[in-house]
């Protein structure tokens, strides 16, 4: 436990610490929070921090945020677990709000307005080029008809029934997986075939 007097402070200012130098996800800030724990505040030794860690991995979520729950009602309760967490998670929420913010302010600009237009033509030729040399393979793999005729089949879905986009890839996998076997097989076969003759 701590000696210091406002072991509030203590929990808001060493969660706050972990919250806003923590980078990479939860695992990349248990050093730090060890750091606050065991050594600058002695609020666990080395082996209860071991211990706890090994139970919050164990439960869902995420572990920074198990982690500082845990601290804080350790030290303090309730309250001290409420404290700890609004504190560790605080310094990304206000990195959020500011880069929202900076999003918005800039989706006005003129300048990231023309760079926008400048990477569209770019953006709609590369998928044209995706989209061109997935058909080739696919009038390779099936033939010219039926090539074609997925092709005005999977426009339809999507346009005119307005099937959503996972279904119709999802039917055109399965689909593409009985081909390539039943193609396999047939292919099998007609090995057999001249084989034995």
């Amino acid at each position: 436990m701590s000696t210091n007097n406002n072991p509030y402070w203590e929990l808001t200012i060493g969660m706050f610490r972990t919250g806003i130098l923590g980078y990479g996800g939860g695992p990349s800030v248990i050093p730090l929070i060890r750091h606050e724990a065991v050594i600058r505040y002695r609020w666990l030794n080395d082996d209860e921090f071991g211990e706890v860690l090994a139970l919050a991995n164990a439960l869902p979520g995420p572990i920074a945020t198990k982690m500082a729950a845990y601290l804080g009602y350790r030290e303090r309760g309730t309250l001290g677990a409420v404290l700890a967490v609004l504190a560790h998670i605080l310094p990304t929420c206000i990195a959020m709000v500011a880069l929202l913010s900076a999003v918005t302010f800039l989706s006005s600009s003129k300048v990231v307005a023309g760079m926008i237009a400048g990477v569209t033509p770019v953006i709609a030729v590369m998928l044209g080029t995706m989209a061109y040399e997935f058909g080739e393979k696919a009038v390779k793999g099936l033939g010219k008809y039926a090539g074609g005729g997925f092709f005005v089949l999977s426009f339809l879905l999507l346009e005119t029934v307005q099937i959503h986009p996972a279904i119709v890839i999802m039917l055109f996998l399965a689909y593409g997986t009985v081909h390539f076997k039943t193609v396999s097989k047939l292919k099998k076969q007609r090995r057999d075939k001249e084989d034995s003759a």
